[in-house]
């Protein structure tokens, strides 16, 4: 009696990620650009009516600046372990679990009676949004083809450039009409909005893989690559000096153009944001120009475009004011966008506790340099401002010319690809 041959079974393909043009890749994108707005446009909605907070609850610049440091510092101390919890039960139903509380807090925070019950929403609110910004890199990273990796970050800061304006821009002319929480509540409502975009477009991640259940030592233990390596030490140095720079102008910009001589309306001063826009651009600008002439380059290249921004805000007319803050944010996010996109791919294990640590690091200068300038321009103005933050700008790149490669050059695209998603 004859018997056929047993087939072998087809052995399973490894997952090299989506590729650019596919639907996967469209959807994580579009997924990630609502997690962006979601996050973005309730951590920041405040900075636009700090003057008017400031007056309303009589408070100082720099006091009032503490409602957008308490919630950064927040979302700093909490990257790690919602890092942690991610590795564990996956990227998707953690930064689900972050948004949705992130939301609720948001809708709660116009209900806050005084100044310390404001702070204390605000900080529980940034700590749920620590489970968004690291996570998204990371997802990015596994579930998107490492050629297109740099691309797509780009891409996913561009889109949280998004939400920071829109939260900015709303929140604005609807506080000076109707109050500072209506502001807040009406940037509460669209986040939730985004909230459930994202849910609803994130596909299922296929590159990810749980990690054992490890005892607290063990997950601590996760964090030492990270902290060892010279080259994403040198990019943490960038998150935290270039983010603090970038905070202290836009919170202190609003008081300076509100006063004399400029003497602007709050619904003005909020036009400012629209400055965004050129880090939409840069972002993704900067990423692809990369491939070619080398992530240190774009980086460098970047924080001199953000200086010399700087520098056009000593300029007593208004159009050079908003010249140099277009400058200036253009270059901050086209060296955001080459140092989160690198940290997420210079470990090839550990890249969520490598991106939090990023985060950490990017958001602790938001919230110290952001808070600490407050003092300066308080006491001694906008130049003495200025000069500080280029001080900081000269460190961010000093640091990368001393420790990080000439090269950083995104992998080479291999010859033939299949379509994969």
């Amino acid at each position: 009696m004859n018997s056929s041959p047993q087939e072998t079974p087809p052995l399973e393909q490894p997952w090299l990620g989506h590729n650019k043009g596919s639907r996967g890749y469209r959807r994580v994108l579009l997924a990630l650009l609502c997690a962006g707005i979601a996050t973005f446009a309730q951590l920041y909605s405040v900075q636009g009516l700090l003057p008017l907070l400031a007056r309303d609850l009589q408070i100082t610049a720099a006091q009032a600046g503490l409602t957008i440091s308490v919630a950064t510092i927040g979302l700093a101390v909490t990257v790690i372990p919602w890092s942690f919890a991610a590795d564990r039960f996956g990227r998707i139903a953690v930064m689900g679990t972050a948004i949705i509380a992130a939301t609720i807090l948001g809708l709660l925070a116009p209900l806050s009676p005084n100044f310390p019950v404001l702070l204390t929403v605000r900080t529980l609110e940034g700590m749920a949004l620590g489970g968004i910004p690291a996570l998204a890199i990371a997802y990015l990273n596994e579930e998107i083809n490492k050629v297109y990796a740099a691309m797509a970050a780009g891409a996913y800061v561009a889109g949280t450039t998004v939400g920071g304006l829109l939260g900015r821009l709303l929140a604005g002319p609807i506080a000076e009409l109707a109050g500072w929480r209506v502001g807040i509540l009406a940037v509460s409502v669209v986040s939730a909005a985004a909230a459930a975009g994202f849910l609803l477009l994130a596909p299922e991640p296929r590159g990810f893989t749980p990690a054992p259940r490890n005892s607290f030592g063990q997950a601590l233990s996760r964090l030492l690559p990270a902290l060892r390596h010279r080259r994403l030490l040198a990019l943490y140095a960038q998150a935290f000096l270039l983010m603090g720079s970038f905070v202290s102008v836009y919170n202190y910009m609003g008081f300076r153009l509100e006063a004399p001589p400029y003497l602007l309306p709050m619904a003005a001063v909020a036009l400012i944001f629209l400055a965004y826009l050129a880090g939409t651009v840069s972002s993704r600008w900067a990423a692809s120009l990369s491939l070619r002439a080398g992530r240190r380059n774009i980086l460098l290249g970047s924080i001199a475009v953000m200086t010399a921004g700087l520098g056009v805000t000593l300029l007593a007319g208004l159009p050079l004011i908003l010249f140099g803050l277009v400058l200036f944010t253009a270059g901050f996010f086209g060296a955001h966008s080459i140092a989160s996109g690198w940290t997420g791919s210079v470990v090839p294990a550990g890249r969520a506790q490598a991106a939090s640590l990023y985060n950490l690091s990017y958001y602790a200068g938001s919230s110290v340099v952001g808070w600490a300038s407050g003092f300066v321009f308080q006491s001694a103005g906008w130049t003495a401002l200025v000069v500080a933050l280029a001080v900081l700008a000269v460190l961010a790149a000093s640091t990368a010319l001393l420790l990080l490669p000439a090269g950083g050059t995104e992998a080479r695209r291999p010859r033939k690809m299949t379509a994969i998603g």
